[in-house]
């Protein structure tokens, strides 16, 4: 199979990168890989076996490490199962899934039978958003509700601002590999710098090839076949999923919207009290 790491020197900076961060978390967690068709999954799991379970999905070019962190208080309710996704700078299989079928709904319902999950809560941000709802289209009879942060699958923003303010900075950094334009890229994103972030997606743009793939958007048939409560959390200045523009589609198009929420001054990624907010609202349910 093809790698998207393009050497193994650059594949052990990125997941020593990996180790370092979840080494910092300081919690008491184990792996477990997981068989799927689609090639195997890692799994950093956390929480007592006796709570009911939520798989945390993290975001394009990101790692299960980064979702523990971006939700350190989930594992006092739930246990909670953080997943690589396949074919992201990570520990999971290199298999690049389509984002046009079914594949990640297929791929996310593997990993819940393998476990033997009943219940699930699923809790997803950006590319995990748009993997939470295919799970939910493809088969959603073990699914309890979701939580959507920002995510991919329901509008796109702007396509030139897009490419002018978070596109050729990333191709200017991995033509110069000069700091300012990885700093450019990471000021249109994320609410709050975040240092790791900087260290790890300088690693990613020169040493992984990421996956420049139009993001297509749910149908109106798909959205409404959904049953599962769905939460969605928008953010106003997000260049790539703009929260408003976001929440007013979904208010028209998902029968099952139970909750909705916008963050007024986040970006695309959330800053600590945002997601200290969404936290809280998870552990409330």
């Amino acid at each position: 199979m093809k790698s998207y790491f393009k050497s193994e020197s650059g594949k052990k900076e990125i997941l020593d990168l990996y180790d370092k961060k979840l080494s910092e978390l300081n919690i008491d967690s184990r792996y477990k890989t997981v068989d799927t068709s689609f090639g195997k999954t890692n799994i950093i799991i956390t929480g007592n076996a006796s709570n009911p379970p939520l798989i945390a999905v993290h975001g394009s070019n990101g790692c299960a490490p980064i979702a523990l962190e971006t939700y350190p208080t989930l594992s006092s309710k739930f246990q909670v199962f953080a997943v690589d996704v396949l074919s992201q700078p990570n520990k999971s299989a290199e298999t690049r899934l389509s984002m046009k079928d079914d594949s990640y709904g297929k791929w996310m319902n593997e990993i819940i039978d393998a476990l033997a999950l009943e219940q699930v809560t699923l809790a997803g941000f950006s590319l995990g958003g748009l993997i939470i709802l295919k799970t939910l289209i493809n088969d959603e009879s073990k699914i309890k509700e979701v939580f959507l942060s920002a995510p991919a699958y329901i509008v796109n923003g702007n396509p030139l601002k897009a490419l002018f303010k978070i596109f050729i900075p990333m191709k200017m950094y991995i033509r110069t590999q000069k700091a300012k334009y990885v700093e450019k890229f990471l000021n249109e994103l994320f609410t709050k710098r975040d240092e790791f972030a900087i260290q790890y997606l300088s690693k990613v743009f020169l040493h992984f090839e990421m996956d420049f793939t139009p993001v297509p958007v749910i149908s109106n048939k798909e959205a409404q076949s959904i049953t599962t409560p769905i939460t969605l959390i928008g953010a106003k200045k997000d260049l790539m999923f703009p929260g408003e523009k976001m929440l007013k589609r979904a208010k028209k198009i998902f029968p099952s919207l139970k909750s909705t929420i916008l963050l007024e001054e986040s970006k695309h990624v959330q800053n600590d009290a945002d997601n200290r907010l969404i936290e809280q609202v998870i552990l409330s349910q």
